[in-house]
């Protein structure tokens, strides 16, 4: 067994050097690999994380705008439609006040065009009813004064002179 642990001693003593070359080739890689290596994976995990926060908080920040944009152009909308209702109330009440007004003028229109129609009615009923008397008369100054042979209002008289 002495001679097992010998050997083993040795062997310790020959594979110190490469040991110690390996645990300061670790400090050094660590130093100047690793540590910095470790550093900037820190910083990128933060930076993305910190981005992929940022997007969150703008994607948020976006759909309020949007939602109050919408907002904004629904109430635009509905203020349009308010007013289009109102000029066509008022158009329409307009239109109603004009058909009122043609109305009461034709209305007028027509009472003056009958009054003007019975006037004149009544003059050519009164010019009929002269005319009426003026030709019954004559008719009958015709009719008795050729039955009547001494009347001088007839055709007689006249004929024969």
């Amino acid at each position: 067994m002495n001679d097992i642990l010998r050997q083993l001693g040795s062997l310790f003593a020959q594979s110190a050097p490469t040991a110690l070359l390996v645990l300061l080739l670790l400090v050094i890689l660590d130093r100047i690999f690793f540590t910095p290596l470790a550093k900037v994976l820190r910083e990128r995990e933060a930076a993305s994380s910190g981005a992929l926060e940022r997007a969150k908080e703008h994607r948020k920040m976006v759909a309020a705008k949007a939602a109050e944009y919408e907002a904004r152009f629904q109430a635009a909308r509905q203020d349009v439609y308010r007013r289009r209702e109102i000029e066509r109330q008022k158009a329409l009440a307009e239109r109603e006040q004009e058909l009122r007004r043609a109305r009461d003028q034709a209305e007028v229109w027509l009472k003056e065009a009958l009054a003007g129609i019975a006037k004149e009615a009544d003059a050519a009923r009164a010019s009929l009813g002269e005319a009426c008397r003026s030709l019954a008369t004559e008719i009958a100054d015709t009719i008795l004064g050729e039955s009547l042979p001494g009347s001088g209002g007839g055709r007689q008289g006249g004929a024969e002179v």
